[in-house]
């Protein structure tokens, strides 16, 4: 693979742990509503947050507002102001978590960035992001850094446009199936999946039959680029 390639990488969940605090939190949420049953309110949260995403977009900021207004609903507005508070103070916890960088990600990105153009493109709450990004020590390593609001086909057509990268030369790395694979295939680009052992129900989608690389860790990256 040459240098004339250009890898974009993913962020939460494929660079540093993301949904596996989300994932604690909500077990947290679950006991502060122990009276309704737990995949009621685990069904619940997931509709009020599609259906807030329009406004609040994705991230933590979003998550604990919906948190709040599932509780308010399935409480009949019964939930006690003590209980929003704790639900308050997990998200600001969540917003404070350390960056905790996935096994072999220092490594492989930090190898790829000396013979490769490297674009990190991650979507959410802007000024979570931006922490994360800077505390993450990996921020150097990447010729570009890209927020969005929203990862779909014209997302990814916008960068490659801005950037000029042509499509063929393009290679996507991520966690998300629905975010970082499936859109990229759909502009014409390459895409290696690297899952991550907890999925977001709102990014489960079914992978496609053929046309990416699946891959178990950061670490077998370079392999595949070497294959290309």
């Amino acid at each position: 693979m040459s240098a004339h390639w250009t890898i974009g990488f993913d962020g939460d969940d494929t660079l540093w742990h993301n949904e596996s605090i989300f994932s604690m939190t909500q077990e947290r949420f679950r006991a502060i509503l122990g009276e309704v049953d737990a995949a009621e309110v685990d069904r619940r949260l997931l509709e009020t947050e599609r259906r807030n995403l329009g406004l609040f977009g994705y991230g933590i900021k979003g998550f604990v507002l919906s948190m709040i207004e599932t509780a308010i609903e399935v409480t009949d507005g019964r939930v006690a102001a003590r209980d929003i508070q704790i639900l308050i103070e997990a998200g600001k916890s969540m917003l404070a978590h350390p960056v905790d960088l996935l096994d072999g990600v220092a490594e492989t990105v930090g190898y790829l960035s000396h013979s490769h153009r490297l674009v990190l493109i991650t979507k959410g709450d802007l000024f979570d992001q931006e922490s994360k990004i800077a505390r993450s020590g990996l921020a150097e390593l990447f010729d570009r850094i890209e927020i969005v609001s929203e990862k779909d086909p014209e997302t990814y057509r916008r960068i490659l446009a801005r950037h000029d990268i042509p499509p063929e030369r393009f290679l996507m790395v991520g966690n998300s199936v629905r975010s970082d694979i499936l859109p990229v295939l759909e502009v014409g680009g390459q895409a290696v999946h690297v899952p991550y052992h907890i999925t977001w129900a709102h990014e489960h989608v079914e992978p496609p039959a053929e046309g990416y690389r699946r891959i178990d860790g950061m670490a077998e990256l370079t392999g595949v680029i070497a294959a290309l």
